[in-house]
């Protein structure tokens, strides 16, 4: 593999650049050390907020592009370099079906913050891991009719492929819908995926997909893997991932985008 011309390196968070324990390992800020100094840009690309993924990576926050809620909006720094919103209408439609769901978790993610009305002491523990900033609020149609929302994310204990994504998927043709993760479920913009926000900062590097390297690991992952010639699925991904990427690699428990990352640098010695 032929590493040599890649000046974009992206990678999904939560079952990719993270461990286990929703860690960043120490092997990769020496290693983007390295990318700096061979001029490759970095970017992380997540479902999670973005003061979520900024908390993961606060050691070079100010030196990496972040797109966050799965393509809502795209930052470097402070600076916002690209939004799309739901539309209140839609929101106020879908609330009351999701709901209607048996164990649906629901959070409407907003800019630097996000709003939930379960009272499940469970889900709110586990919730946090993923939204730094939020609050709980008792009705979020309330909230969708004031603040602007990038997407609304549904987490289900057991399984969002099996019994969420059934009850909503006759909403697919008005939202974007995303199975994000064995327990989440995303619904956005049409114009709000990965993919779209990585053509937009593509565009504004001037980098082309030849000189792009992607990795990820499950279904919201898909369009941006579609925009790099050099895709990788890791070990642990969802079995369309591996069937969609280009290449693979080691698990996120066991360093599988470091070792790519050694192998690019040493492509550019």
């Amino acid at each position: 593999m032929d590493f040599s011309k890649v000046k974009l390196v992206v990678s999904d968070m939560d079952g990719t650049l993270l461990n286990s324990n929703h860690e960043v390992s120490n092997r990769f800020y020496k290693l983007f050390k390295q990318l700096q100094k061979q001029n490759i840009t970095f970017c992380a690309a997540s479902g999670r907020q973005h003061n979520s993924i900024v908390e993961r990576l606060h050691k070079i926050k100010d030196d990496i592009y972040v797109i966050a809620e799965n393509g809502g909006v795209a930052k470097k720094g402070e600076k916002v370099l690209l939004s799309h919103f739901l539309t209140a209408e839609k929101i106020l439609k879908i609330i009351p079906i999701v709901r209607n769901i048996a164990s649906a978790n629901m959070v409407l993610c907003c800019d630097n913050s996000a709003f939930v009305e379960s009272k499940d002491e469970r889900f709110l523990g586990l919730f946090q891991e993923y939204y730094a900033s939020f609050q709980q609020v008792n009705d979020l149609e309330e909230i969708a009719k004031t603040v602007p929302v990038f997407k609304i994310a549904i987490y289900h204990f057991e399984s969002s492929e099996q019994f969420l994504y059934p009850k909503i998927q006759h909403l697919k043709n008005e939202v974007l819908l995303k199975i994000s993760g064995q327990n989440w479920l995303d619904i956005s913009d049409e114009k709000a995926n990965k993919g779209i926000a990585l053509r937009h900062l593509q565009q504004l590097l001037n980098i082309s997909k030849a000189e792009t390297m992607v990795f990820g690991d499950y279904h919201n992952d898909i369009e941006m893997m579609q925009e790099a010639d050099f895709s990788f699925a890791m070990e642990n991904a969802h079995k369309d991932i591996k069937k969609l990427a280009t290449f693979s690699t080691d698990t996120n428990d066991n360093f599988g985008v470091e070792k790519v990352l050694e192998k690019l640098i040493a492509s550019k010695g």
